[in-house]
């Protein structure tokens, strides 16, 4: 299965995580519901995506364990030492988890940006992102053959 790397930003600050690359369409349709944060945005992937939303906040909550925003020795040091697709969830404190937050992984790295409605695809050779369009559900394992529309508001933008 590829993966990709997918940054999420909302008014609280910005997490980061790698996940199949057909998460990135659950997460653009999961924005047709207009989300403000995280929580809100993983809660609606559900639709598409089953197993999305509990993995990130599994990784996130040992991120808030193990690392603080002025302590950060943690996940400086699973960036520098593990393989980029193997790097847990983790928010962004300062220029070292900043940069690793844009870096693409495998299939790419698509950033959400939640309080100005834009999607931008910084680097993306998954599938392109559309506006409307169907996906394919995912059931926590595989892509199933069940496919579920879903249109953004006019508000979204994607930037290529």
């Amino acid at each position: 299965m590829d993966v990709m790397r997918l940054t999420v930003i909302d008014s609280a600050g910005t997490a980061s995580f790698i996940a199949h690359s057909s998460a990135a369409l659950a997460l653009t349709a999961a924005c047709a519901e207009n989300p403000t944060t995280l929580d809100d945005l993983l809660t609606a992937s559900q639709r598409y995506d089953r197993g999305l939303r509990a993995m990130v906040m599994r990784g996130l909550s040992i991120f808030d364990e193990y690392n603080l925003p002025d302590q950060l020795d943690a996940i400086h040091r699973q960036i520098a030492e593990l393989p980029p697709r193997d790097v847990p969830p983790f928010r962004v404190f300062d220029a070292i988890t900043l940069e690793a937050s844009l870096r693409p992984v495998r299939a790419g790295v698509v950033l959400f940006n939640l309080p100005a409605h834009r999607i931008v695809e910084i680097e993306n050779t998954y599938e392109p992102l559309s506006r409307t369009g169907e996906i394919n559900f995912h059931n926590g394992k595989f892509l199933s053959i069940r496919l579920l529309p879903y249109e953004l508001p006019l508000t979204w933008t994607i930037v290529p």
